[in-house]
Order: structure tokens, then sequence, then C-alpha cells
């Protein structure tokens, strides 16, 4: 049976028409849990870093999990890469004791969701297996090698290959860990699949795949009972069956119901369903497993873009790489929360998750918020890529040895771990089987014509030197070389069907001119394109039957508008939602890469704004400013108004935001530049309650407004209007500093050894208002049982430690973080205070 709804599944999407629409009727579902049987097994290990010095040293310190050593070192520009954000790896040891006895019809096992990277795992000093990819989740049936009560799980990180990646990694046992029980008759981990074949405003049908396996050595008799329950608990629909299975044997049934008068699952609504699955001996429960989902429709058109429960949409998305700032890659759930918000308020609507498979955790939030997500699988396949200059590789050292080493052997196994803890999210709407692969095949490369050819042009902004059937051409009689990126694309383009057909395949091309043609191209359902807008017409044209649209394009207007103009790609990933580490090959002390819309802090940027003003219906209104000098605008002479120094440069402006404050603090008299980003229609722009005049959106074709104000002390003041609703804002220049302003996210935590707190520092005046260019060292104190997890100021270019209580703020503001203890009651006090600067009391009650 279980080969039948596989060649089902297969059959039914070769009769799709890639061409013109694909059209998936979908479900979500968070990750798998077991009621009852799944317990939380981060708590109380102990770790060691190895250290060849320190050989035998009994330094092991306790911890909880996820875990990132490397987020705890200092920044090293002499041992660290740029690439990895100057942070080293090494080899780290982990280990755990607890208590478990043998059951005679129990099984076990350890449920890893990510460890980075090439992990060794042993229970009772019997070796469970290992496991290279740092970003796939894995498990081991741990039963035959439990003791009688006390157990010993030891775990070996080897990342002493530290610059193996592009960006920051982070190093050690850093997502969640699980320890699960199951009686031997059971749905096995990641065993259920539940999809929504058909779905109207009056009904959905569920389908529910469900493996059950027998690891008793006598044949079991059962029924197996599919339960659908709403958001409130309640009870919409049931599905019972009666089955035989012999011993030692796994089976793959599937349960059939419908949900009347669906709730859908939308980005505005993310609605979400519980299937709980029991299997029942006699009418006692012996195995129960809840999978939440989600109904809704999702269709791509050719010509008219992407719809979403049958409504036209534009995708707003940004891309997002796996590091929370100053907490490395072991991430709290909290901090993603916070960081989302804002993001949501700025009008994203969707996260491609670059270029790797994201935490469980990060994709339930996803679901729970209402991001759809691109859940992508390899940034390496069969070849390496230069990890320090991002293209094919340059130079061969242990350091850089990643992904590609293992590809040939494990990226299957990866690739359907992945699917298989994912494919039932209500948020996931597209698999990406990898992202900008062509630089690591020559042949590829040579036919476009841009890159071995006498051919004076930026590749960014310009198409094809040469035609399609050129291009062809050359490809066709260029060198073969071992692998062959069109024979791989279709394999793994293969694996993915096989484990789901209500998503569509994707990948991000960075060279879609040669993709379309060297099979890379046919074997998705969408060809992403990757800094390439100057090619959705050009694509359209020569191959109007594939569906393409923006994967990875720049926090800029001429990005958007490019969309907007053109029905047929349906939105995009900007790169980036948030400021990420890593990707600085040589630029020290910058970190990592600042193209973000909010940044290392999840402070928000200008271009958030501009973002936000582009993507949201309410009316948004935001005041920027800077010294004619530094500005990209001067006066014209004639007008009296700014016009760009070079024109026509918002057309091909690149990743980071021009240079503006958020400040009215300057030299008097200093001619300075206003710039706003809105929405509105019309604004008004008053200094000291002197207008400046009116002026219109439609006069500015790169959708800033901009104004020539002389700098004069006081407060400037803007006032819009957008669809008949009025917005204001201001800056006002501070007094001298007075005071330090502490906010926070909240004032009461869990005791739970999760849930964390972010107090914002800012230095303020008299008055409370912000001082941007005053920028002291500051410390803080906690009083209480709480975990300090760091400290940050948001800029791309400091390195000080993390892992501290002080810092020298940035823009007179930095983001303080604190974590609850388990079972540890208690009310926390936080203060900061600089050298002549106190601040307000900040109470926590921890319960």
């Amino acid at each position: 049976m279980k080969k039948n709804l596989k060649k089902k599944r297969y059959n039914v999407l070769k009769k799709i028409s890639y061409g013109s629409i694909l059209c998936m009727a979908l479900y979500g579902c968070t990750a798998s849990k077991t009621d009852g049987t799944s317990s939380d097994f981060n708590f109380d290990w102990r770790f060691k870093f190895e250290r060849a010095e320190q050989a035998g040293v009994n330094n092991w310190e306790e911890i909880n999990l996820p875990h990132d050593w490397s987020a705890t070192f200092s920044f090293d520009s002499i041992k660290g890469e740029g690439a990895t954000g100057y942070k080293v790896g090494g080899i780290g040891l982990y280990e755990k004791d607890f208590s478990l006895g043998k059951e005679s019809n129990t099984l076990h096992y350890i449920l890893f969701d990510g460890i980075y990277n090439n992990s060794e795992v042993w229970l009772n000093d019997q070796k469970l297996g290992e496991h290279p990819y740092g970003y796939s989740p894995f498990y081991y049936d741990i039963t035959p090698y439990i003791g009688d009560n006390k157990n010993t799980v030891k775990v070996k990180v080897d990342h002493s290959r530290y610059a193996d990646s592009r960006w920051y990694t982070g190093s050690g046992i850093y997502r969640n860990v699980k320890l699960i029980a199951k009686n031997k008759l059971h749905v096995p981990i990641w065993g259920t699949y539940i999809t929504t074949p058909a779905v109207t405003k009056e009904k959905s049908e569920v389908n529910v795949e469900v493996k059950v396996k027998n690891a008793f050595d006598t044949t079991q008799d059962f029924e197996v009972v599919a339960e659908i329950l709403d958001a409130t608990n309640k009870k919409v629909a049931e599905e019972t069956t009666k089955l035989s299975l012999n011993a030692g044997k796994e089976k793959e049934l599937a349960l059939r119901t419908t949900i009347a008068n669906p709730a859908l699952w939308d980005v505005n609504s993310p609605n979400l369903y519980h299937a709980k699955i029991t299997i029942r001996q006699n009418g006692r429960s012996v195995d129960e497993t809840i999978t939440t989902f989600g109904v809704r429709t999702i269709k791509f058109d050719v010509n008219n873009g992407f719809y979403l429960n049958g409504k036209n949409m534009k995708i707003k998305g940004v891309c997002l790489h796996h590091d929370g700032g100053l907490v490395g890659a072991a991430v709290p759930k909290d901090v993603w929360r916070r960081r989302f918000v804002k993001l949501k308020e700025a009008g994203v609507n969707a996260i491609r998750i670059s270029h790797n498979p994201g935490s469980a955790e990060f994709i339930d939030l996803c679901d729970e918020m209402g991001f759809l997500v691109q859940d992508e699988f390899f940034d390496e396949w069969d070849n390496p890529k230069d990890k320090r200059l991002n293209m094919k590789e340059k130079s061969v050292d242990y350091i850089t040895r990643g992904y590609g080493e293992h590809f040939q052997d494990w990226a299957e196994r990866d690739l359907k771990n992945t699917m298989l803890r994912d494919r039932n999210h209500a948020s996931i709407f597209q698999w990406s089987i990898g992202n900008e692969i062509e630089w690591t095949y020559q042949r590829s490369v040579d036919a476009t014509g841009f890159f071995n050819m006498n051919w004076d042009g930026n590749y960014f902004w310009s198409i094809p030197p040469i035609g399609p059937e050129e291009i062809k051409r050359r490809y066709e009689t260029s060198p073969k070389e071992k692998y062959n990126i069109g024979e791989t694309a279709h394999k793994l383009a293969k694996w993915t069907r096989e484990m789901d057909t209500t998503r569509y395949v994707i990948a991000n091309s960075i060279l879609p001119s040669v993709s379309h043609i060297n099979g890379f191209g046919d074997a998705v359902d969408i060809l992403g394109y990757s800094y390439r807008r100057v090619m959705y017409d050009y694509g359209h044209k020569n191959y109007p039957n594939k569906i393409i649209m923006g994967t990875e394009n720049l926090v800029q207007w001429h990005e958007w508008k490019a969309i907007l103009d053109r029905p047929f790609v349906s939105g995009t990933f900007l790169w980036t939602g948030i400021d990420y580490l890593g990707e600085s090959n040589k630029r020290w002390p910058k970190k990592g890469t600042d193209s973000g819309m909010l940044d290392f802090a999840g402070f928000e940027k200008p271009s958030y704004h501009m973002m936000k003003s582009l993507w949201n219906d309410a009316p948004e209104l935001y005041i920027a400013t800077q010294t004619e000098e530094k500005s990209n605008y001067k006066v014209d002479e004639k007008t009296g108004q700014p016009v760009e120094k070079k024109k026509g440069a918002w057309e091909t402006a690149l990743w980071v935001w021009q240079d503006v404050n958020e400040h009215w603090e300057y030299a008097n008299g200093t001619r300075t530049i206003v710039e706003i980003y809105s929405n509105c229609d019309e604004v008004e722009l008053f200094l000291n309650e002197v207008s400046l005049g009116k002026k219109k959106l439609a006069d500015f074709e790169d959708h800033i407004y901009k104004w020539s104000v002389p700098y004069q002390k006081g407060t400037l003041y803007a006032k819009g209007t957008h669809k008949g609703k009025t917005v204001e804002t201001k800056l006002i220049t501070p007094s001298k500093p007075h005071a330090i302003k502490l906010t926070t996210d909240r004032t009461l935590i869990n005791a739970d050894g999760y849930q964390v707190a972010h107090i914002v520092a800012q230095v303020v005046d008299a008055d409370g208002n912000p001082i941007k260019t005053f920028n002291p060292e500051i410390s803080f104190t906690v009083e209480g049982k709480a975990k300090v997890l760091g400290i940050d100021n948001g800029a791309v270019g400091n390195v000080q430690d993390f892992q501290s209580n002080k810092i020298i703020m940035s823009q007179g503001r930095c983001l303080f973080i604190i974590q609850s203890k388990k079972d540890q009651t208690s009310n926390i006090i936080i203060k900061a205070k600089t050298s002549n600067l106190e601040s307000n009391t900040i109470k926590i009650t921890q319960k």
C-alpha cells in the first residue's frame, strides 16, 4: 500500500501542466508531537570545549540546550573568518545522565532537531551513529542500549572546519532535543501526512495518511482513530478503521474525513487544526500522536502570479538566516517572535529560510503568526562553493570543507528527513532544492556569455549579451563535467515529489539565462530569479510556460516597482529581513551583512520604513535626515530642490540603504536633506511650526519625499494624508543627556527556562527625547534568578562580546536579553548606568 500511495501521488503530479497553472490544495502542520510520550530533553547537560592543550583536563560546565558555544566566544580577527562572522568553531563534547529503565512493550528514541555539525552520538558507550549535516533533523532508536536505570548520552560535535559555510553557523547542539517513548505498536516519528485535496467555503476534505508499525513479535489487532479538533479543541470530524498487522511489519493507511465550514489558514488569519491519531486495543489507547495543520489552497499562475485561498496576492517576502544576533544560532522562540512581530508590522507575509532548513520551532512560529515559508534544503550540491568569495571554490583548505563533502552520500536522507518533519506545516508553500548553485558548474557560468567573452557591462542590470539559442549551443558543445547540474536538479526534485506533491518545487537561480536550458529550470515548478529583475520580461517572453518570481532581491523600491508592474511575477524575497552574522570576508570589524530591514539587535532601520510604506495600507510616515555632503542628493541651485547627485542612481541601488540619520542634530546652518518615506499621497513638512511646503508623492519617481532644509534647532514635523486619514511624525532636537530609559517587552515570564525578556536602553534628555548621537559605555545589573543571554547595540561594526553586561552604545541605545531559569520563581530587578547617567528600574516577575 505504501508504494501504491507514493505512486499515486507522483502520477497526479505528472498530469499537472507545469507550464501554465500548478494548483495545489493544501494543509499545514507544526512538527508532529506525541502527547504523553515526548519529553523535553534540553536540561541538565554538561559541556566541555575540547582544546588540545587541555587534553584530559576536567573543565565541564553545566548547560541547558539549545546551546551555541561559538556565540560565547569573542570575535577574533586573526583566527576567525569573515565568512562565518569572525567566530571560531572547534570540537565540543556534551554529556547528560538520565534515569530510564527497560520496559518490555516500550521503544525509546532520542530526536535531535539540529546539531552543527559532524556529530557522533553514544548511549552508555555504544555508538548510535553520526550525522554530518548541521541543519537536518535526525533520531536514533536507543531501546537496545538502555541500562537498568542510569544512562549517559554523549555527543561529540566536530566543528573544527569552522569556515565551512558562507555565513555564521554556530556550533553545538543548537536546536531542541526530545526523548520519545513509544508503544511497540505505534505511529513512527514523522509518521503522519495530512492533506486537504478539495477545499471550498462549505467543506474541506481531509486525508490523513498514517504509518503504523508493529514491533511486537506477534500479530496485533487494533483500531486507528483520527479526530480533527479546531483551535478551541472542539472535535469537528472523526474517522476510524480496524486493522491487523503482522509481527515486525509496518503499514501505511489512509483515513478520509471532512471538515464543514473550514476556518482557512491565511497570512492575516492563521487558523490551525489538530489531528489526534490514536491507536486503540481493547478500548485502551496505546499510542497517541497530535499533528497541527491548516486548511488552505495555493496556486501559481504563469501569467497572473500567486493565489492564496483563491485570492490573488503579491508575495512580500524576506530572506532570513538562522542566527538571532547576540544569541547566535541557539535562538529562543521569543527572540524570533519579537523579530517576526516587527516584520509583520512592515507588511511581510513570507519568509525564505536561507539557505537551509530552519528549526521546527521557527516554522511553528510561522504557522502561528501567518507567514508563508519557502523551506530551502541546500546551498551546496555536487561541487563546493568558495566560502569567502561566494562563487566557485578558488582555494582548498581544511577549515572551508563544507556539505559538498557529504552531498553524494547524505543528500537524499537529509532532504527526506527534513520533509518528513516539515511537510504538514501550514506555512510552507515552496520546497527549494538549492540556492545559486550555478556558480559551481563551470559549463553554466561560461555559457551565459557574461563571464568568458569580451563583454562590457554590469551583470546586475544587463540582459544576456547573447540569445537563448547561442547560450544553448555554447552549453551543449562545452566539455562535460563530472557532475551535471540538470541531472542533480532532477534527482533532488524527484526525491521532493516522492515525499510531497502539494507544494511547489523551486530553486533560486543566479544565472537564469542558462538555467532555463541546462535542465535546472526544467526540474522545478518555479524558477526563482536572484538579483535579476531586469530579466523578468526576458524570461517570460522566451520561456512563457515557466513560472518565475524573485527569490533574492534588494531592499529597494526599484525591485518592488518591477514586480508591481508585472502581474506574472508573484512577488519576491528580499535580501534580507534582518542583518545576519557572516559573509563579511576581509571586512573586519564588520562582523556580518547589514542589508537587513532590521539590524542585528532587531532595531528598525530606514529601509524597514521604506518597505513598510510600500507593503501596507495603513498610513506610514518616517523622517530621515543627512547633511548634503553625505547625502545621495544635492540642491539644484536653479530650483532649490534636492536632486540626485548621480541621476537615476535609485534604479540601481544595491544592498545597503543610503546613509541617513534618524535624528535632528547638526551644526547650526548646516544644509541638510530631509527624506520622508511614506505612502501618503501628500506630505507637508514643518520646521518649528513654519511650513516648508506641501509635496506630492507622484512627483518623486524614487518614492522618497525630499526637502532641502538649513539646520535649525527645534522640531521637524511632518503631516501626511493617506486614503482620507491623517498621520504625523516628528524629530526633536534633544537637550543634554539626562538619563537612560529602559523598556521591556514583558514584565512577567514563566519559570520554564525558555522565555526571555528584551530590555532596550536609550539615552534621553530631561524631556524623554531620545539622543542618537551620544554613545557612552553602559553596564547592567540584574538581581534575581535569571540568566543573562547577552547584549548588543545592533551596529554591524560592533565586535564587543555578546556574553557581557556592558557595551558601548550605538545611536544611544542597546539591547539586553535575559532568560528565565527553570523552576526558579523570583522578582528580577534590572538597572543600568553609565559613568554619569542612571536608568529607571525594570521589574520582571518570574513565576
